[in-house]
């Protein structure tokens, strides 16, 4: 439809490109059936009218799914490239964020008084530290910001009703995301307002137990998202819990922030985990009515180096997002040797990757944030 084009768009498209109009899709796939094709779509995403349409026409249908789909799931080498890029600055500007709320919250334990600061204040602040960045193109999805039981709505949305100001001794959660010309991003942080209880460190710590998991997984090639999903579960099962969620979606390149065929997730997936596809790793904790916890980075699929007498081509993850997590929230004692490494290791480099890219004040809480855990 002509009258949607913005200004330059013809032009930007160029001579190899064919615009039609919308009412000449119908005589389109008429001609298809008219000339006996077989013609193949997916039942998945199109619509009923156009399976209606073609064989209504005489095409032979052939139900199949996109074959667009793989090859835009497996980034390149320079999509990937620039989803590192686009991690770094959105890191910085969440880093940002998360030094002013803690900063804001420790001023408001020290006088004995509330926050004073609401969840729409929050998503916003947060909005505004990444509309700085010129090269932000949008958000990539409405900001979950929840505070106490509201934490707990696993796809919470905030509105002028449901907004409530965080309080001291709860939990902030912040699922967010933003949309640059080289990459998308989508991060979630838990974060103590005040002192935490010790039962919100230690769901804390199995949440994060499940998605180091996730990160340091190795797998043979061909594997699933559906059957290393219970890496991340696993500790939260070994004390009677769980998430009702998936544990991983694809992502896109300056594209949808939900984006298949790639999964982890209970319900499984036919799709095999390749190198250059991008997944969430976001196991979760939801206590009804009081809290919710849930880590989130991006990872993409890379090849592992095989070792000594392995037989099999085996495969990995690498950690795109940088953000620091809450050491408040973290029971190193809860953690083995590899894990607490992983974490020290994970922190370095978001504090030597993002040190240099934020204010000397946010700096300097970088450095207390992400020194080592047993430190």
């Amino acid at each position: 439809d002509r009258r949607k084009f913005v200004a330059g768009l013809a032009d930007h498209l160029g001579d190899e490109v064919t615009i039609h109009p919308p009412e000449a899709l119908g005589p389109a796939l008429d001609r298809l059936g008219a000339e006996g094709r077989a013609v193949q779509a997916d039942p998945a995403s199109a619509a009923a009218w156009i399976f209606d349409r073609l064989e209504a026409a005489g095409a032979t249908l052939v139900k199949d799914s996109d074959p667009c789909l793989l090859p835009k799931a497996r980034k390149n080498p320079v999509e990937l490239a620039g989803a590192r890029r686009a991690h770094e600055r959105d890191g910085a500007a969440l880093t940002r964020f998360l030094a002013w709320l803690s900063r804001t919250a420790a001023g408001a334990a020290q006088a004995g008084d509330n926050i004073g600061i609401s969840e729409i204040d929050a998503a916003d602040r947060l909005a505004a530290y990444r509309r700085e960045n010129a090269e932000l193109r949008d958000l990539s999805f409405d900001t979950i910001s929840g505070s106490g039981p509201n934490g707990a709505i696993m796809h919470y949305r905030v509105d002028e009703e449901s907004d409530r100001r965080l309080g001291l001794g709860e939990l902030y959660l912040v699922d967010s995301g933003g949309q640059y010309p080289d990459g998308t991003t989508d991060v979630t942080r838990t974060v103590a307002i005040g002192a935490p209880s010790a039962e919100m460190r230690e769901r804390n710590t199995r949440v994060l137990k499940g998605h180091i998991a996730i990160a340091r997984a190795r797998f043979p090639r061909g594997t699933s998202g559906g059957q290393i999903d219970s890496l991340a579960r696993l500790a939260l099962w070994q004390a009677g819990l769980d998430f009702d969620h998936g544990t991983g979606h694809g992502v896109g390149s300056y594209l949808a922030v939900h984006e298949g065929p790639q999964r982890i997730s209970k319900s499984g997936s036919a799709t095999p985990l390749e190198p250059g596809m991008i997944v969430s790793n976001e196991p979760g904790y939801y206590k009804e009515g009081a809290y919710g916890i849930r880590i989130e980075n991006l990872v993409t699929v890379v090849e592992s180096e095989k070792r000594p007498g392995e037989e099999k081509d085996m495969l990995a993850f690498e950690t795109l997002t940088l953000a620091p997590f809450d050491r408040a929230l973290i029971d190193a004692d809860l953690l083995d040797e590899k894990e607490v490494a992983w974490v020290d290791a994970y922190h370095a480099r978001v504090r030597e990757t993002l040190g240099p890219l934020v204010d000397p004040e946010t700096r300097a809480w970088l450095a207390e944030a992400t020194r080592p855990l047993n430190a």
